[in-house]
């Protein structure tokens, strides 16, 4: 029996609607809407960079700027920290109270105040000593017991540096209102080698710096810190009279954090300048950048899609009618499709269809009686074929004679003459009941050993033979009279013609695919021309002429099984022919 493997599905077994479907989507809908997505991911990603671009700028420039106010300071500090008539001054004992004044008017105040008109961002300048014969007042002050409690004061007398320190300070000083920025610095040198202590303060003016953060138009919170602490920040809603921690601070999971220090700066090192945005307000460009994107792919996808549909119900309903209609034709309903003015293929197609379906309804008429007769004929002929093989083998006697006579052979005690009656008799018997077709591998290996056994008696020790089946194959079915007209063509044929060693062999065996049947014998063989002739006929001829009981049977096999049969002839000339059938296994029923 042969086995069919799964065909792969390809593309021509797809319907053309979803051709059309995945031609849209594989070269429309996926490329435009990867194209807008990797475009709108590209403009994200620039608008974000340029966002973010510009927040750093902006946020190096104040602290830039914050570091030039810084720096203009601290340059003041070297100045005055480097005066050595300054410190000659603020170091003498001073008998007279108008030599300290003589030389603060024409010195001193001169020299601090020439900083303030060019420098808006100098408030300030205040010169602290406890030198008790100076004239307290002005920008020189006392360094009191208040003034030690100042950190200030604690951080610069502690420090083993003159080096400038920045921190936050509270006025001391007339007229002067909260915290500001300042620069404290010792005047002259190590501590311990001056007879006074002097310092200097130097503050910066809180309107410059707030200025300085107010100047740049940002979308979220700046903050001015020194260390975790922070010294002036952009939100109002900080209050900066008391210390803050930034590090206290909630911050939202979508709050872009800037950070720029002054690590090259030393006496900035623990400061920073730290901004908090808003992602959402970062962003902004980017969301108006999407609605961009969505609005140029709307069309993009939608106008190719409008296309595609025209097409496709162009080609896809026409296509379908007619293949309604060829459905029809199937079920023999002849009808045909309304034409239109259409001058494409399918406009072609649809006007043969018309023009074959009347062609197949007016020759169905004429053809159908013919076709019926033909067939009726063919059957006849079949039968006519199966009765001829049938009366090669039914004489003209009845069975119930052989049986009388075998009757008798047994009371004269003749065995072998009843014996060869008695398959003679079961031939008959079988040959008689031709209501059935189909007889089972068991039953018509009885009737070839039947026939073989008479043969035996016949020739004698000139003719032996062999049956060998497969247990499996004796129940599965096959064509009534298969094997018997090709074991007596090897009888006849074959083994009559030698003088003695006649060996004829039937094999049946049950495969995979079906049953495999072998009739082989060692006798005289076919000449080649005469098997070349016979082949030919079988496959060119129906009519029966010579060799009836090979046609037969090849004719019997391609009725019942069509081209499911394998039916091989195989000879040598003075060797022996072979018989081999190889036909789908039917089991009984």
């Amino acid at each position: 029996m042969r086995l069919m493997g799964k065909r792969a599905i390809g593309l021509n077994d797809i319907r053309l609607r979803n051709k059309m479907l995945i031609v849209y989507f594989l070269s429309v809908f996926i490329p435009v809407v990867l194209t807008n997505v990797i475009f709108y991911n590209i403009t994200t990603n620039n608008v974000k960079k340029q966002k973010m671009r510009d927040i750093s700028l902006a946020i190096e420039q104040i602290r830039n700027d914050f570091m030039t106010q810084v720096n203009v300071a601290v340059g003041i500090s070297a100045v005055i920290y480097n005066d050595a008539l300054l410190i000659e001054y603020m170091d003498k004992n001073y008998d007279v109270p108008s030599d300290y004044v003589y030389n603060y008017q024409t010195y001193i105040i001169s020299m601090l105040n020439k900083y303030s008109p060019v420098y808006e961002a100098i408030q300030r300048i205040t010169l602290y000593s406890n030198n008790d014969t100076l004239i307290y007042g002005g920008q020189v002050d006392l360094v009191t017991a208040r003034t030690r409690e100042q950190p200030w004061y604690r951080l610069v007398r502690d420090s083993p540096l003159s080096a400038p320190i920045v921190l936050r300070t509270t006025s001391d000083y007339p007229g002067a209102t909260g915290d500001m920025l300042s620069v404290v610095r010792k005047i002259g040198g190590s501590e311990g080698t001056e007879p006074w202590e002097k310092y200097m303060k130097i503050d910066l003016h809180p309107e410059a710096i707030k200025e300085m953060f107010h100047n740049v138009t940002l979308e979220g919170d700046l903050f001015l810190l020194q260390g975790n602490e922070i010294q002036y920040a952009t939100n109002p809603g900080i209050d900066l009279a008391q210390t803050v921690d930034f590090a206290a601070s909630p911050v939202s999971k979508d709050t872009i954090v800037i950070d720029e220090d002054f690590q090259d700066v030393p006496y900035l090192s623990d400061w920073r300048i730290v901004g908090r945005f808003k992602e959402s307000a970062v962003l902004e460009e980017v969301r108006k950048s999407k609605y961009f994107v969505l609005y140029l792919a709307v069309p993009n996808v939608l106008l190719p899609t409008l296309l595609i549909i025209w097409f496709t119900r162009s080609l896809s309903a026409r296509l379908v009618r007619i293949l309604k209609h060829m459905k029809k034709v199937k079920n023999h309903s002849f009808e045909t499709i309304a034409l239109q003015d259409a001058q494409d293929e399918i406009g072609q197609l649809t006007a043969e269809f018309n023009r074959m379906t009347l062609q197949i309804k007016s020759l169905i008429h004429d053809v159908y009686l013919a076709d019926i007769q033909k067939k009726e004929l063919l059957i006849k002929r079949n039968q006519s074929q199966l009765h001829a093989l049938q009366s090669q083998i039914n004489p003209h006697f009845l069975f119930n004679s052989l049986e009388t006579i075998r009757m008798r052979s047994l009371i004269k005690k003749e065995d072998e003459t009843a014996r060869i009656i008695h398959s003679m008799a079961k031939i008959f018997r079988k040959s008689l009941a031709w209501g059935k077709d189909w007889v089972t591998i068991r039953d018509e290996l009885d009737l070839v050993a039947c026939f073989l056994d008479i043969q035996k008696y016949r020739f004698g020790d000139k003719l032996d033979y062999r049956i060998d089946a497969d247990e499996s194959a004796l129940g599965l079915m096959i064509p009534k009279m298969t094997l018997q007209p090709l074991v007596e063509n090897a009888s006849i044929h074959g083994i009559e013609k030698l003088k003695e060693g006649g060996l004829i062999r039937i094999a049946v065996s049950s495969t995979g695919e079906g049953l495999v049947c072998t009739v082989s014998d060692n006798g005289a063989g076919i000449p080649p021309a005469k098997l070349a002739s016979i082949l030919s006929e079988l496959e060119q001829s129906e009519d029966i002429g010579e060799s009836v009981g090979i046609k037969n049977v090849y004719y019997r096999l391609k009725l019942y099984y069509k081209d499911q049969v394998d039916f091989k002839v195989t000879s040598k000339e003075g060797e022996g022919t072979e018989f081999r059938i190889a036909v789908p296994g039917e089991v009984s029923g």
